[in-house]
């Protein structure tokens, strides 16, 4: 059996060492009071919202982690611009911001051509399924504190004042759902490879497909889909499943989730059977579902014609007043 914490990703601890630069960077909210940018204190969770008077400039930043290290084993780079795009677009969607543009940040040991092409060719890739510009971005070469690459950007996004998605608007009966995802993503990926790699090998066969084609499926950019969604139907909430699994969902609402989740299927069929208990896998991974939309239970069918002409998505379950995520069809509570 292995855990995240086990492989070197303790999310509670984590979560606890950031207390103190959340608190510190709170207060640095008066530097910006009544001014033009002025952050909006109450609002945001997956990205911060600052004031522009008539609207509302959503920013949030990511990075690709530790898939770099499947991408530098099989010296595959072209996809990896695609996984940071996503992580940054893909958040601020849940706030019901329109992704705009794009700054990135490429650390490295030392420059190589090659791999800057193909990095390039991603990020062009992810960019255009976003819709959004890359207006700059910066490249550090540090032979002493890097060893290989990362990648990371920051993206922003505009929002119309009264048409933020808070959560707020979540009630007990609203129709929960789930966007599909094209695999493992950009999370969980240090468990993955802990526990897959040494036993297996990158180019072990499994399903039709090697480990590493596995690893490094691009994570899916959810931009259209939504935008389109939120367009046309009353949304209540939006949540990017990415570390922590089913718990982003604690993001949005303090009512609960009772959802009858896919069948484990693919890579993280393959993880599960290696050892990493099923509760921890629903902590863990996206588990077939990247993206969920909560609205109400009489525009469900509308939200799911929709949605179906970009990605396969499916009426995951329903909100309700009890607290706590229950995945009804595994017997697991969250």
């Amino acid at each position: 059996m292995l855990t995240y914490a086990q492989a070197g990703v303790d999310d509670e601890k984590t979560s606890k060492a950031l207390k103190g630069i959340i608190s510190l960077a709170k207060g640095t909210f008066e530097f910006r009071k009544d001014k033009i940018g002025e952050p909006a204190k109450d609002l945001g969770h997956y990205a911060a919202l600052m004031d522009f008077r008539d609207f509302y400039l959503a920013m949030t930043t990511d990075g690709v982690g530790t898939k770099v290290l499947v991408s530098e084993a099989v010296r595959k780079f072209d996809t990896i611009g695609i996984d940071m795009i996503a992580m940054n677009v893909n958040d601020l969607l849940c706030v019901g911001a329109e992704p705009v543009a794009l700054v990135d940040y490429l650390a490295v040991r030392e420059p190589d051509d090659e791999v800057f092409s193909q990095i390039a060719k991603g990020l062009y890739g992810g960019a255009r399924q976003a819709g959004i510009a890359i207006v700059g971005g910066e490249t550090a070469v540090m032979p002493d504190l890097i060893n290989g690459f990362d990648l990371a950007g920051t993206a922003i996004g505009v929002v119309e004042k009264g048409e933020v998605i808070t959560g707020e608007e979540i009630r007990p009966g609203d129709t929960v759902i789930g966007i599909s995802s094209s695999g493992i993503h950009s999370n969980g990926l240090t468990l993955a490879r802990k526990l897959l790699i040494p036993k297996y090998g990158l180019d072990y066969e499994y399903e039709g497909k090697k480990l590493w084609e596995w690893l490094l499926e691009p994570t899916r950019i959810y931009v259209r889909a939504v935008l389109e969604l939120i367009g046309n139907v009353e949304v209540h909430g939006l949540a990017h499943i990415t570390g922590g699994g089913l718990l982003n969902l604690k993001r949005l609402t303090s009512y609960g989730f009772s959802l009858e989740m896919p069948q484990v299927g693919g890579i993280f069929k393959l993880i599960h059977e290696n050892g990493v208990p099923l509760e921890e896998m629903f902590r863990v991974f996206n588990m077939g579902v990247g993206m969920v939309a909560a609205v109400p239970w009489e525009e469900k069918e509308e939200a799911l014609q929709l949605l179906n002409r970009h990605f396969k998505s499916f009426e995951l379950g329903k909100v309700v007043k009890e607290p706590g995520i229950r995945v009804e069809n595994y017997g697991i509570k969250l």
